[in-house]
């Protein structure tokens, strides 16, 4: 259980946000799961009002559902939506590179290589959890990435762009249980690197392309297997009837 007391510096609309958040991400709250709000008060100790202004702010990023009369709901996942999701990365992200090629400076070029120097530290030193389940490794991720577009000027762009990263996130956290690891990224990330620094403009984007691609098939064909797993079990269930 996570009290408010935990972080007292912030508003505990603020708590309630960050912490909602964090467990939808992490697939604690599974996707459609009801989120009451009595079961939320009693398990983080916070009150409604801060409940209820987080969730809101969750619906607005399309992480939470709601309805008047059913309250709010974790967010249901689905192939379209995958798509949908993947499609903005592609277009949003490539734009915010771009653009961060142009006008990166050293300090800019410094968080790269930051952010890859740490990401690739956790890496070696990981032991057998599969590194999408590493909260340590997500962390540094998306640092990672979020580096490679920080050059990017406009600060709405870039809120979409990290905003879109956790939902792929998401996915990636869901699907990791019906799937083997996934492919060796270090090489992946290494090689994004040299092309955004050495100003490699097409080379760039068509590796940050394709490693958003990428990671969205293999998510999608794990879905594949949680759906039919769960027709298995629901026609089994429907044959012991």
């Amino acid at each position: 259980m996570q009290s408010a007391s935990a972080n007292a510096d912030l508003p505990l609309s603020e708590v309630a946000y960050q912490t909602l958040r964090g467990k939808i991400l992490r697939c604690e709250f599974e996707p459609g799961e009801k989120l009451k709000i009595d079961t939320l008060q009693r398990d983080h100790g916070l009150s409604s009002s801060p409940l209820r202004e987080a969730l809101n702010r969750l619906v607005t990023e399309g992480l939470v559902r709601a309805d008047e009369r059913r309250g709010f709901w974790a967010a249901p996942v689905s192939v379209a939506d995958l798509r949908d999701v993947t499609r903005l990365r592609l277009m949003l992200d490539t734009e915010a590179l771009e653009e961060s090629m142009r006008q990166g400076d050293n300090a800019w070029e410094a968080r790269i290589v930051s952010a890859l120097h740490w990401l690739v530290k956790i890496e070696t030193g990981a032991e057998k959890l599969p590194l999408t389940l590493n909260a340590d490794w997500s962390v540094r991720h998306k640092d990672f990435h979020m580096a490679l577009l920080s050059g990017c000027s406009s600060p709405k762009l870039l809120g979409l762009c990290s905003g879109l990263f956790d939902q792929a996130e998401r996915y990636r956290r869901l699907s990791m249980h019906y799937r083997k690891e996934p492919r060796h990224k270090a090489a992946e990330h290494r090689r994004i690197m040299e092309a955004v620094i050495g100003r490699h403009r097409s080379d760039a984007v068509a590796l940050l392309r394709d490693h958003t691609s990428r990671t969205a098939e293999n998510v999608e064909a794990a879905m594949g297997k949680v759906e039919s797993l769960a027709q298995f079990k629901k026609n089994a269930a429907r044959k012991r009837t």
